[in-house]
């Protein structure tokens, strides 16, 4: 029989760090393929999510523009239709032209401008929940039914006296 020698410990290292890495990377594929399948099934459910600021921008644009010169006005008549509607189509088309250029520029102005709107949004619904708080004289913390308790009981506060019917 011959003698096998031990692995060295530089040895033994090596393979434990060649086990340890093929176990990361296959922690990671296969972390990578379940979002991408999470993905997938997200877009398949609700549709292409919504881009930035900027690309929603532009798509309005061109929807607004594509709108306008599909449109075909009454208020012209059959004689100046086709000449009105050739005009429309020119200022759409140099808004568009005009708008484009400043959206691709500035992509970013427009994510903090939704940001920002965002922010007031949230602003003046807190700004009209607690005066609506002081119109409505209640709180949101006290249950209504706890009002009904009370009056049932008699123990309001009011200048008038429970008369007992039964």
């Amino acid at each position: 029989m011959s003698e096998e020698l031990p692995p060295s410990d530089a040895a033994r290292e090596e393979a434990v760090d060649e086990v340890r890495a093929t176990d990361a990377d296959a922690w990671a594929t296969a972390c990578a393929e379940d979002l991408e399948a999470e993905k997938a099934r997200r877009r398949a459910e609700y549709g292409p999510p919504p881009g930035s600021a900027a690309e929603e921008l532009k798509k309005l644009v061109d929807a607004v523009a594509d709108k306008l010169s599909g449109l075909e006005s009454p208020l012209f008549g059959a004689v100046a239709g086709p000449a009105a509607q050739q005009v429309v189509r020119q200022v759409v088309q140099q808004a568009k032209d005009a708008v484009e250029p400043v959206i691709e520029r500035n992509p970013d102005v427009f994510d903090h401008l939704a940001a920002a709107g965002n922010e007031l949004l949230a602003a003046y619904r807190s700004a009209v929940q607690a005066q609506e708080r002081r119109w409505t004289g209640r709180d949101d913390d006290t249950d209504p039914r706890d009002l009904d308790e009370r009056r049932d009981r008699g123990d309001d506060d009011g200048p008038g006296e429970r008369i007992d019917l039964d």
